[in-house]
């Protein structure tokens, strides 16, 4: 589950971006005191991904709201399920509503794209990874929709792994610069993170296994047949990744390669959302 810290402070800004000072289409026609009840209904096959977060959504507004759930994150649903009943004041259902339908249907789009990509694996050890390519703000929410669908994730942001990439390397002179650099950075400032470094070519990836002292290796744009030999060439030294262009059709071809990893940005940043509603009962 995502930091609480963060998950609040996602919350608390985008009640905030939607309520502002209130809500005046429901505080104009219904009363403070009125009770009401509604459903999430299911309008779309998929995997659900959400449910955690939705109620902390509605006990944002009222810590006694009563949430019936009957099935959880990364169960896979069909068109006319429900996944809970949430019943308290209406004013309050009315708040939560589009919040909860944002982030439920985006996060199960994710799971769902996520899901499809992992069932092309199976029987391979090949593990999906994201990226950072998801939406300024809620890249936590989004991550978190990936290892719902069943997918893994990357490093959530520049600070918790070294990623040498082609501008990195071209900027700092080269490989073996690049590595040494980091080496010494990392022991001045007493960090501990994990290098990984990308290689465009065999002459760089012969670089990196020449310079050493990292723990994976990034094939960016490889062909599958390139990777086949990158990845004998490099096997029981480091983990591999696959990156660049890969898409569902070609991804188990890299995978049959032998790769650790595949990176696919479009697990975040190409997706459909699911088709979902908060109907009142």
């Amino acid at each position: 589950m995502i930091n609480e810290t963060t998950l609040n402070a996602i919350i608390d800004n985008a009640i905030r971006e939607d309520v502002g000072d209130g809500d005046h289409s429901s505080q104009s026609c219904i009363p403070e005191t009125a009770i009401g009840k509604a459903q999430l209904l299911v309008k779309e096959d998929g995997i659900i991904a959400g449910v955690e977060i939705a109620k902390k959504v509605f006990k944002k507004f009222d810590p006694e709201i009563k949430i019936e759930s009957f099935i959880n994150d990364g169960a896979e649903v069909k068109v006319g399920d429900i996944v809970f009943i949430v019943e308290g004041r209406t004013l309050d259902l009315l708040k939560a509503e589009r919040l909860v339908l944002n982030i439920m249907q985006r996060m199960s789009g994710i799971a769902t794209n996520t899901n499809v990509y992992i069932k092309k694996l199976e029987g391979l050890h090949t593990k999906v990874l994201d990226t950072r390519k998801t939406t300024p703000g809620l890249r936590e929410i989004e991550k978190l929709a990936v290892k719902i669908g069943g997918g893994v994730n990357h490093r959530i942001g520049l600070y918790d792994m070294i990623m040498l990439k082609d501008n990195h390397i071209d900027f700092a002179g080269g490989i073996e610069k690049a590595v040494n650099s980091v080496h010494k950075y990392l022991k001045e400032k007493n960090k501990d993170l994990k290098i990984e470094v990308e290689v465009r070519d065999f002459d760089e990836l012969n670089e990196v296994l020449k310079v050493g002292g990292i723990h994976r290796i990034m094939l960016d744009n490889f062909t599958p047949a390139d990777t086949k030999k990158a990845v004998d060439l490099i096997a029981g030294k480091y983990e591999t990744e696959s990156s660049g262009g890969i898409t569902l059709d070609t991804l188990r071809d890299y995978a049959e390669c032998g790769v650790d990893y595949i990176s696919v940005g479009a697990l975040t940043h190409h997706i459909k959302s699911m088709d979902l509603s908060l109907k009142a009962i």
